[in-house]
């Protein structure tokens, strides 16, 4: 993050100092005039598919013709991608723009070197998105959702939570029921809800009394009144409903994560009028970059950037229906996730594992990985050769097989970044 239109926001640490409240991104919106305010949300939090959900939204609501804006993260080719306008990355010279606008007013504040980058990102992005006039904004949760500074927002259309399962445990909690209490703590009295369905009984729990004592009607998708058709890789094929929707998105795990979205979409729709083909052609048309991704097909070779159990496992169930052999997995992790829970995920679908870092300064080293594969029981060597070296030689040495890139965002970024400037050239 050199460049100058980052200079500002990238003088704050990652994760600022620790929040107790959200008095201080209440008290830097307040002296931004409440940019949040004049939005309408959709809010997203939950362990794993808030990225999914929240580009399923994005493309409904721009095919009902919304000025939409969308932001996420973490960012994967660019840090412009965390803020976007109906899928167009907010540009360099805007970023610069409202950077220099806020800076003053942020550093009028008492102790303003407190704040994370991702505070001062999610200013920019309400800053930007209310003087672009969006009509709706999808905005995801960071991490957890009741100290997360995008729950300073007052009154979501809805609030959605995803699955619930044990990821950033240092921060929200060791257990179902601490982290559930983290996420449900994005429901808002009288705002309805919307719950993955499948979720642990007790993350349920905790959820379900959240939106009572918020008087807020909660949804959960009714799983037997799906019917999966189809769901491999390439997409998915299902009816909801008595109808039919097909996604781009590979996995089983998209299919409940459109569930989700198909639900909360109608309390949008109380709002923003849209129609049942409007939702149908933002699911087909809903793609992300790393989410069992497919970035070739001959050799078959996919992307993922799941990182913990609960992500493993959805890419393990991807990959159950592929019949060619072998499935070589490159794979890098981060330091503070529970690398073994996670790839006894994906042990019994993947014949080796190649072990590589040199993407993330947090990262295992490969070594160290290579261990933990091995004595979880699966088959683990070393590349001497960077991640991006080691995909090209395996693309070119294993024709008949599955190419797997996977265990972290921050490789799955590195890789697409590098594929993406090859295309270029």
């Amino acid at each position: 993050m050199s460049n100058t239109h980052l200079d500002f926001i990238n003088s704050f640490t990652k994760k600022g100092k620790i929040i107790e409240n959200l008095d201080r991104i209440k008290t830097l919106m307040q002296e931004l005039g409440n940019p949040e305010r004049e939005l309408k949300f959709v809010h997203i939090a939950g362990t794993n598919g808030k990225g999914s959900m929240a580009q399923m939204f994005s493309e409904i609501l721009v095919d009902a013709g919304y000025k939409t804006g969308l932001f996420t993260s973490p960012y994967l080719i660019e840090y412009n991608d965390r803020i976007k306008i109906n899928g167009n990355n907010i540009s360099d010279d805007d970023l610069e723009a409202i950077s220099r606008e806020i800076k003053p007013v942020v550093e009028k504040l008492d102790n303003y070197q407190d704040f994370s980058q991702f505070e001062i990102t999610q200013a920019v992005a309400f800053v930007y998105f209310k003087k672009q006039g969006c009509d709706v904004v999808v905005l995801e949760a960071g991490v957890g959702g009741l100290l997360d500074s995008t729950n300073v927002i007052e009154k979501p259309l809805v609030s959605v939570i995803g699955s619930i399962a044990l990821d950033h445990t240092d921060i929200l909690g060791d257990t179902i029921e601490q982290i559930a209490h983290q996420k449900a703590g994005i429901i808002k009295k009288d705002c309805p809800c919307v719950l993955s369905a499948g979720n642990d009984m007790t993350a349920v729990r905790v959820v379900r009394e959240k939106a009572m004592e918020a008087h807020a009607q909660l949804v959960i998708p009714n799983l037997y009144l799906c019917r999966a058709e189809k769901w491999d890789v390439f997409g998915c094929k299902f009816a909801y409903k008595g109808e039919e929707f097909q996604l781009s998105m590979g996995g089983l795990h998209q299919i409940n994560n459109a569930l989700t979205v198909i639900e909360a979409v109608k309390f949008v729709a109380e709002k923003m009028p849209l129609t049942l083909q409007n939702v149908k052609n933002g699911l087909l048309r809903a793609k992300l970059y790393a989410r069992v991704e497919v970035l070739c097909k001959k050799p078959l070779t996919i992307l993922d950037g799941g990182h913990n159990a609960d992500g493993m496992k959805a890419l393990a169930k991807s990959l159950e229906g592929l019949s060619a052999k072998p499935v070589v997995a490159i794979i890098g992790m981060i330091k503070g996730k529970d690398s073994a829970d996670a790839i006894k995920q994906l042990i019994p679908f993947v014949d080796e594992f190649i072990c590589v870092d040199g993407f993330y300064p947090q990262e295992r080293s490969k070594a160290e990985l290579a261990e933990i594969i091995t004595n979880a029981g699966g088959k683990a060597k070393v590349s001497e050769l960077t991640a991006e070296m080691t995909l090209e030689k395996l693309m070119q040495e294993n024709l008949d097989g599955v190419n797997l890139v996977c265990g972290s965002l921050f490789l799955a970024s590195k890789i697409k970044a590098n594929m993406l400037k090859k295309q270029g050239e």
